[in-house]
């Protein structure tokens, strides 16, 4: 009789182990560099839970890989705030249970209920960052660089590294030409191509993800660029400069999210409420350079980055600020452009 309890255990342990060992997993895809490696190895250590981590180069990407296959595996997402409120509108993201997140109220008010998300039910905010101009003044003036239309100039021909992204190249036609970075006019977009078209003649590359290595190598000295990236190669190439155009520039509030299909809903929570942690966030940030909206996080960052108007622009500099939004079924033509746009290259 004993023989046969021990094999009836054994069998349930067998049946059971698999099932327990899953769930002791957490699928994680974010842009590249978003998540640092001893964030995520503390994360293990503390709950014992394995992490699987990739990355991403856009938010298309992201998008197009949970539209094509809802059933990814992937248990955290971190897509831009525009569009988050594109995957609600398709069920490709579940709400939150934010009962689970003794953390949440670290995050900066500012950064919550906004219109992508208005009461925060399928997203929290993670990191956010500003896109404008990176410019070497060992090869330019600093002063001769204000806005976007300088990157027009002919005399940069074959120059610039823009980024690979539809919304931020056509964020900043539409900014130069004086209308909404959502603008859903179609002859407005159009209008934005035939801008962006006029300077291919200056892009020698399109790039998001090795961008900071490209301006600190001086691989390429001018052109777009995310703030937070462009801060820390400036902290060892120290001819790297940051503008923030004149014209105007966007805001991106990059945000953590469960998509529908998670098999590790807990585990995603787990996670949520681990990096809501005050020094968590603060490592996070200080590892990716990029700002954060986690008020408690920003309180332990040295004064010096606090104050710092790359990382933290003043208000007069944010006035100047532009949100993106979804913009509907008008994403599809600001993507087929783009494709045309880049076969020109």
């Amino acid at each position: 009789m004993k023989k046969y309890l021990r094999l009836g255990l054994c069998g349930l342990l067998l049946f059971f182990g698999p099932i327990h060992a899953q769930e002791n997993i957490l699928n994680i895809y974010t842009w590249a560099g978003f998540l640092p490696e001893e964030i995520i190895r503390q994360f293990e250590r503390e709950t014992h839970i394995r992490v699987n981590h990739s990355t991403y180069v856009n938010n298309e990407v992201l998008y197009a890989k949970l539209k094509a296959n809802p059933d990814s595996g992937y248990d955290i997402v971190v897509p831009s705030s525009y569009f988050i409120a594109r995957m609600v509108k398709q069920g490709l993201v579940q709400k939150i249970d934010r009962s689970k997140l003794t953390h949440f109220n670290n995050v900066d008010p500012v950064f919550l209920n906004k219109e992508h998300d208005p009461s925060n039910d399928f997203s929290i905010p993670y990191l956010w960052s500003a896109t404008g101009i990176a410019v070497n003044q060992s090869y330019y003036p600093v002063s001769s660089i204000t806005g976007w239309k300088d990157l027009w100039h002919e005399k940069l021909k074959d120059q610039l590294l823009v980024l690979d992204d539809t919304r931020e190249m056509f964020s900043m036609a539409l900014i130069t030409l004086g209308y909404s970075v959502n603008d859903t006019d179609p002859d407005h977009i159009k209008e934005a191509f035939s801008k962006l078209k006029a300077l291919m003649n200056n892009i020698k590359l399109f790039n998001t993800e090795a961008q900071r290595s490209i301006y600190l190598d001086e691989d390429i000295t001018i052109g777009m660029g995310w703030n937070g990236d462009i801060y820390r190669a400036g902290l060892e190439n120290l001819n790297l400069h940051f503008i923030y155009p004149k014209e105007g520039f966007i805001i991106l509030l990059d945000c953590l999210a469960i998509p529908k299909s998670a098999k590790h809903v807990e585990n995603a929570h787990r996670f949520i409420d681990f990096v809501l942690r005050a020094e968590i966030a603060k490592q996070i940030s200080l590892e990716s350079g990029f700002s954060t909206p986690n008020s408690a996080a920003l309180k332990l960052l040295p004064v010096t980055l606090q104050n710092n108007e790359i990382l933290y622009p003043n208000k007069k500099t944010m006035e100047r600020a532009k949100f993106q939004m979804d913009v509907g079924e008008a994403a599809l033509r600001y993507e087929k452009y783009f494709e045309l746009l880049k076969l020109e290259q």
